[in-house]
């Protein structure tokens, strides 16, 4: 094992991360009370330019007058790109007026570590400026040619500081490579398996190596649910911790596919118990059901229990 490990920076139960268009604040609600894990108020793309000042406005409202740490929901906020007219004030409103309530900021197709620089020099400021308590961390999506040129990079300099995890932009990804697709997160029937499978990977194993938490995006195809769960367990075999929903009906979705069953779960504390007895009689390895287990398998069941702890916990 290499002398140099990052450990995941802040571990947080993000099976299923909702998307809520700040425009909407009838949604807030409904969002509430959905059981996710995760949502995240949107000011970016679900957002019409003339509506982006008042979005901005009701997900504040939403933030303080809502409680989402009481329906045990982790709240985000998608603010608009870093080459937008609006970011400055997304970011300074949001802190200024609602700093305590936010877990996180998401930002958007960013390229290189200096994007992610920039947003948290600003809330740096903010933090001491507003005297709180709370440490607001930072998300990014990497959705563009560009940040995934660079996002071993951006996952590296991005652990020093506030960055928690990296989320998978498929459709603004599909865009500017300029593939030849028009769904979001499908898989494509003229591409001989998932034509999203190396960006994926690749952002996964950035994320890993640095201690960040990696998160598949948006399926676009609310009327299949079949087709989001091939697309969860594609990117959970990957090692994605959860992926969004654009839909309520896409939360129990991903909820199933992301949570350990108990089957798994029960496998792997065997795994831990064997391995444990094992070396209590001086031995490294260990064979359970006709099968050697040995250190690397004692990594992999810790994983599957940590999870299902962290589930157990939230519930």
């Amino acid at each position: 094992m290499s002398h140099t490990l990052y450990e995941t920076k802040i571990q947080r139960v993000q099976r299923c991360e909702l998307a809520v268009p700040g425009s909407s604040p009838e949604m807030f609600e409904k969002a509430l009370k959905s059981g996710v894990d995760f949502v995240f108020l949107d000011l970016e793309d679900a957002v019409a330019p003339d509506d982006k000042v008042q979005a901005r406005k009701n997900i504040i409202q939403a933030l303080n007058d809502l409680d989402w740490k009481g329906h045990g929901i982790t709240v985000s906020v998608r603010i608009n790109g870093l080459d937008t007219q609006y970011m400055v004030r997304d970011v300074v409103d949001l802190v200024e007026q609602a700093g305590s309530r936010i877990d996180t900021l998401l930002i958007p197709k960013a390229g290189v570590y200096a994007d992610i620089y920039m947003v948290e020099a600003m809330v740096n400021q903010l933090e001491m400026q507003q005297g709180l308590k709370n440490r607001i961390g930072l998300e990014a999506l990497i959705e563009t040619a560009l940040g995934m040129a660079n996002v071993e990079d951006i996952a590296r300099n991005g652990a020093r500081g506030r960055l928690e995890a990296l989320h998978f932009g498929v459709a603004d990804y599909a865009a500017s490579n300029r593939a030849r697709t028009v769904n979001i997160g499908g898989l494509n029937p003229d591409y001989p398996g998932d034509q999203w499978h190396f960006a994926i990977s690749r952002m996964t194993v950035a994320c890993r190596a640095y201690g960040l938490r990696p998160i598949d995006g948006p399926f676009g195809d609310i009327k299949d649910p079949d087709g989001y769960k091939l697309a969860a367990r594609r990117a959970a075999a990957l090692g994605c911790e959860g992926k969004w929903a654009i839909h309520p009906t896409q939360i129990a979705l991903a909820n199933e596919v992301f949570t350990p069953p108990p089957a798994e779960v029960e496998k792997a504390k065997r795994i831990l118990v064997a391995l444990k007895e094992a070396a209590a009689q001086g031995k490294g390895a260990a064979a359970l059901d006709g099968r050697l287990i040995d250190a690397a398998s004692e990594r992999m069941a810790n994983n599957v229990v940590r999870i299902a702890d962290a589930i157990a916990a939230r519930k």
